[in-house]
């Protein structure tokens, strides 16, 4: 029999007090064991479970030990917080039981297979509080709808999530919006998430997207800078807005202070940019900042077609499903603004947003040679681009791209890809593992994926825990994942395969028979009447299909 060590009764926590979340966690999840903050040697001949920070290690990866002994001792060793609270949460998991923590004996290492492991939101659309009004699911320029402390509400829950799980960070569009709460509440997010581990990204975009602070009476609001020096303003090359040809029904963009932008080749606009990067990484605990170019129009004044002089570009702007942002803005801009934040903030993650279903053809590549080495480059791909992807992208190919890191940004398995219906919350675990391994094979350093609604529907909650699982481990098999993650929390190995049968039935069929849906209705309503949490997750397939009936196909 193999060894084990158990730690029950008072247990001494050394490190704790630069890792109070993990005792936090510990109390929780083993209620029985008195644990009790400890400095070094303060605890002899007490059981002690040490928290020690040690240079060198990835972030995020952690180390644990078990030794048996009078007293035993269990370590715990990272090279920052993440690793702490994931190491933790790796003793809870495997060992927590009614008498304390009982661990195997002996050494283990974990390390992230992909290093960035980012969940994409907007405020508006980001539900994971669904006891309150105001839910929305698609749209860029909408205002919010909800209480003012919903905010706080739905990103407390998703940062929560993220830190038991290990997802690395959370991009948040809206991150400055009056209407829930300003630099209150985004400064209280951001200390709450780097409590947990979990890095918090503002996103923002070049002259346009309402600059730092997206909505409000703000220095920092484009709206309100530009009524201030309208000179600056953008002369764009056509009507707001873009389509996505991936998207079944058309986008709207209806005219506002959302949608005004600036001149990137102003220099006035370029400075206040700068400025106020400065300020939001000095001012807030934030762990990065995603930054566009805008996706929404692009300046057609003669500074700006003089910049560029790239015919290229140029000419995929020229039909509806072309782009409607300047990859050359971005290259030419993106500099600064890298150098602005990390002189607030060496240890920050910046993101460079190259756009949309051009990873395989750059067009802007003497520009793009120009990205400062140590910013996160990151390229979108909507579904029909990812089957192009999986076909012809290589290892070598990107260990040639002039910029590096790379990282893949998934916008499709949400509500920008699909027909009417939306694809927010089908089963999108599959497409997840697939694209982690791609990722990992081809030298990619991460995946982005959505993570606006909550984990409460089944298919979501699947969804996430694989790209979970997969991102931080690429080599998991399929198998693993559904009987280390899926059978236990839908009653079993038979019942979750049969879950993802019938979950990949109903979204793959924009209609189907109303008896087939009565079958599958029945199936999945019989195991909800099992109860417990197995019993609510089938819960969430069978209203599913309950709607689908209602709603005659």
């Amino acid at each position: 029999m193999a060894a084990t060590v158990t730690l029950a009764g008072r247990v001494a926590v050394e490190g704790a007090a630069a890792a109070p979340h993990a005792l936090a966690r510990l109390r929780e999840e083993a209620p029985a064991v008195d644990w009790r903050p400890a400095d070094p040697g303060a605890a002899a001949g007490t059981a002690r479970l040490v928290l020690a920070r040690v240079p060198g290690m990835a972030e995020g990866a952690f180390a644990t030990e078990a030794t048996a002994g009078d007293p035993p001792e269990v370590r715990v060793a990272a090279s920052g917080l993440p690793g702490l609270i994931w190491g933790v949460e790796a003793l809870l998991a495997e060992g927590a039981g009614p008498r304390g923590l009982t661990l195997p004996a002996g050494r283990r290492e974990e390390a992230p297979g992909l290093a960035y492991r980012t969940f994409w939101t907007w405020d508006h659309s980001t539900n994971w509080e669904l006891s309150q009004i105001g839910q929305q699911e698609i749209g860029v320029f909408n205002p919010y709808g909800k209480p003012p402390g919903g905010f706080l509400a739905d990103y407390r829950r998703l940062v929560d999530w993220c830190s038991r799980h290990r997802v690395a960070a959370v991009v948040v569009y809206g991150f400055l919006r009056d209407s829930h709460g300003g630099a209150e509440a985004a400064g209280e997010l951001a200390r709450y998430a780097a409590a947990r581990g979990v890095r918090v990204l503002p996103g923002i975009a070049i002259g346009s997207y309402g600059g730092v602070w997206w909505e409000g009476d703000h220095p920092y609001n484009l709206a309100t800078w530009l009524r201030k020096h309208p000179e600056n303003a953008a002369t764009l090359e056509k009507g707001v807005g873009f389509q996505i040809a991936d998207l079944a029904f058309p986008l709207n963009f209806p005219r506002s202070d959302y949608t005004l932008s600036a001149c990137p080749s102003r220099p006035a606009t370029m400075a206040w940019m700068e400025e106020a990067v400065d300020w939001l990484a000095r001012s807030f605990e934030i762990g990065g900042i995603n930054i566009e170019a805008g996706d929404y129009g692009v300046c057609g004044c003669d500074l700006c077609v003089a910049r560029r002089a790239n015919a290229a570009e140029a000419a995929r702007r020229v039909d509806s499903f072309g782009d409607s942002w300047s990859h050359t803005d971005m290259a030419d801009n993106f500099p600064r603004l890298f150098r602005a934040a990390k002189a607030a903030n060496p240890d920050l993650w910046v993101y460079s947003e190259i756009q949309w279903d051009n990873l395989l053809d750059p067009v802007a590549q003497s520009a793009q040679a120009r990205l400062p080495a140590g910013g996160i480059y990151q390229h979108t791909t909507n579904r029909s681009y990812w089957g192009r992807l999986k076909r012809e992208l290589t290892r070598d190919y990107v260990a040639g791209l002039p910029m590096q890191p790379n990282v893949l940004r998934c916008q499709f398995a949400c509500q920008w890809n699909g027909d009417a219906r939306t694809e927010r919350f089908r089963l999108n675990a599959a497409d997840f593992a697939a694209m982690a391994r791609l990722c990992a094979a081809t030298g990619l350093a991460g995946l982005t994926v959505w993570g606006e609604p909550s984990p409460y529907s089944a298919s979501v909650e699947l969804s996430y825990l694989a790209f979970a699982r997969f991102t931080w481990d690429p080599s998991l098999s399929w198998e693993r994942f559904m009987a280390e993650e899926a059978a236990p929390r839908l009653g079993g190995v038979e019942a979750a395969a049969r879950f993802v049968v019938i979950a990949g039935e109903i979204d793959a069929n924009a209609a189907l028979p109303l008896d087939r849906l009565a079958l599958l209705g029945a199936e999945a309503g019989g195991m909800a009447a099992e109860g417990g949490e197995a019993g609510r997750r089938w819960l969430t397939l069978a209203d599913t299909i309950a709607r689908r009936r209602y709603m005659g196909r």
